[in-house]
């Protein structure tokens, strides 16, 4: 571990002044991530601005009928509200199966949208890694990719986002609020939080340094069933090889590119009257395998289909 200063937040503005006016300075709630990184030294941030006690927890309904997720609601307490088990309970289903009760009782909503990859060669400082080292090299490229990225990859990088919340969240049409550092706030979709690796994989979000998430809002749920299935190596608490978020006509796939990947191509088809094997195919087309993890598209083509199905007999 490195040496660190720290301080406790008061307020949000205080935050994103202080973060905004250090370099290289981190934002910590639950810590679940980050101080796993620092003590693995992958992470060596100077200055640690404590955001855990801000009033950023609230779950509140919006006047259109969606719903308003703080920054600093924890994933269990998302996960138990009465509103998004009985409105998104495709997300409730996507909590659950992305960590065990001790880490969703810590990990907040703001964090778990900025967790960084779980690619072993991220984690292991002993081989290159562009995301952790600008300009060292890829080792996934020919090294064990079994779980790398399909989707939106690229010479510089093939590491996927681990979140199963976030993949719920993007099927459902989340947008993200934040406090710029120039005191202002601000909304997007979430499809736009997460930048392409390109040539620069180490800058993983479109936030501006400092920029702080304050809330997550969810629009009225669509007509239609809701699922989330998660495939992984054994039944635990482990990384996804890929998974499946479905809202009414809405899919998202998780563990297969750099965020929360929507099945656009698909979504369209499906609205068009193609069947979901077809509509799935017109995604998987543009799938690119890279080695090992070639049978994740194999694994979708199958999964995919199963999963529209369940969800709509869920409303039948």
């Amino acid at each position: 571990m490195r040496p660190f200063t720290y301080e406790r937040a008061a307020t949000a503005a205080g935050a994103v002044s202080s973060a905004a006016a250090t370099p290289g300075a981190r934002f910590i709630a639950g810590g679940t991530n980050l101080l796993d990184l620092m003590k693995l030294d992958i992470e060596h941030p100077p200055h640690l601005i404590d955001i855990g006690r801000l009033p950023l927890a609230r779950l509140e309904d919006t006047a259109d009928g969606g719903l308003r997720i703080g920054a600093m609601a924890t994933n269990s307490q998302v996960a138990a509200d009465v509103r998004v088990r009985s409105r998104y309970r495709v997300l409730t289903q996507a909590i659950v199966a992305g960590g065990s009760g001790q880490l969703r009782n810590k990990a907040t909503t703001g964090g778990n949208l900025m967790q960084r990859t779980r690619c072993a060669y991220f984690y292991d400082t002993t081989k290159p890694c562009n995301k952790r080292q600008p300009g060292a090299g890829c080792a996934a490229l020919e090294g064990l990719n079994r779980n790398s990225a399909i989707f939106g990859a690229s010479r510089a990088c093939v590491a996927t986002h681990p979140s199963d919340m976030a993949v719920a969240m993007a099927a459902l049409d989340a947008t993200v609020e934040t406090l710029t550092p120039s005191g202002q706030a601000r909304a997007f979709p979430l499809a736009e939080l997460h930048r392409s690796p390109g040539e620069t994989p180490d800058v993983e979000t479109d936030l501006a340094r400092g920029e702080l998430i304050t809330a997550v809002v969810l629009p009225p749920p669509p007509a239609g069933g809701q699922l989330y299935r998660k495939v992984r190596d054994r039944a635990s608490y482990s990384a996804g090889l890929v998974s499946v978020a479905v809202v009414g006509g809405q899919i998202a796939l998780g563990a297969v590119a750099h965020k929360p990947w929507r099945a656009e191509r698909a979504e369209s088809a499906l609205a068009r009257g193609s069947t979901a094997e077809e509509a799935i195919d017109k995604e998987l087309a543009h799938a690119s395998a890279n080695g090992q993890n070639a049978f994740k598209i194999d694994l979708l083509r199958g999964l995919i289909p199963a999963v529209l199905a369940e969800a709509q007999r869920g409303v039948q």
